[in-house]
């Protein structure tokens, strides 16, 4: 693992407390210095960390996240979602779905729930905490965030492959990370889901960094405008964190909230690509 990813490991729960602090507070727009005397560190010392760890300084990450802000990204998203669907889904709003190769199971392969299918996992480290990470020869099969629920994760993998060869590997994990934080090489990606899940999965691949859409706008985009609800179910199935992108998708209000594995975590991923913009 690189240096500046463990040294951003390390001080993940810092971060964590100072965003939900700015969750909290951010109405008020609360000045750096309340930040990081919340959190026990010096006015001088919160700003680089959170730089160091972030990517963008606390007062970039506070102006990224407030409602205000998520709301004109959202109606500026209608824009895009019209320029998606006259391009057929072409030009920049391929732009994620050139780095993923999606590859779905097929209904022989979802019958036999991984028969004779070597698995292999392991827990890695990244700059948004702890992942545990299974891939199989055809490519990523999960990539899930930790937050002291190792086992309740495992036991989820163990039940989508039930009949797979489960195959601990806690070094080569580590370096798949890497290739998805640190070197951005195209990733392929195995899911196992129904038509419609991969159907609504397919299209928040169509999302390009930086950009968010609702709930209604996937639904409509899949042909499906009354499926909202089960579209934000199919989103909440996703076991393939940021590499199926389901961080940019927003209720129709601009909450934040509906990020399996946290609203602070979603709230730095997208402050984070916001930053690359």
């Amino acid at each position: 693992m690189a240096k500046s990813e463990i040294k951003n490991y390390e001080h993940y729960e810092q971060i964590k407390k100072a965003i939900d602090y700015y969750e909290k507070n951010y109405k008020y727009q609360p000045l750096i210095e309340d930040v990081a005397s919340n959190i026990g560190l010096s006015k001088f010392h919160f700003a680089r960390l959170f730089k160091e760890y972030a990517g963008i300084t606390p007062k970039q990450f506070l102006q990224s996240t407030t409602l205000e802000y998520a709301k004109e990204k959202l109606l500026n998203s209608k824009s895009l979602l019209e320029t998606s669907l006259e391009l057929g889904l072409s030009s920049s709003s391929r732009l994620h779905e050139l780095f993923v190769n999606f590859v779905g199971v097929t209904p022989y392969e979802y019958k036999q729930a991984g028969e004779n299918l070597d698995v292999y996992y392991g827990y890695a480290y990244c700059s948004y905490g702890k992942a545990l990470l299974a891939y199989t020869k055809k490519g990523i099969c999960a990539l899930e965030f930790c937050d002291n629920n190792e086992n309740e994760l495992l036991i989820r993998l163990e039940k989508t492959w039930k009949n797979a060869k489960l195959i601990l590997n806690n070094e080569e994990a580590q370096v798949y990370l890497e290739k998805v934080f640190l070197k951005k090489e195209k990733m392929d990606v195995y899911v196992q889901g129904t038509n419609f899940q991969i159907n609504v999965w397919k299209a928040i691949l169509s999302i390009p960094s930086a950009n968010v859409l609702s709930y209604s706008d996937v639904a409509f985009k899949i042909g499906k405008e009354k499926a909202v609800r089960a579209v934000a179910s199919a989103i909440a199935s996703n076991h393939i964190a940021l590499l199926i992108p389901c961080h940019r998708v927003l209720s129709k209000s601009a909450a934040i909230g509906g990020y399996k594995w946290g609203e602070n975590r979603k709230r730095i991923i997208l402050a984070y690509e916001q930053s690359k913009t």
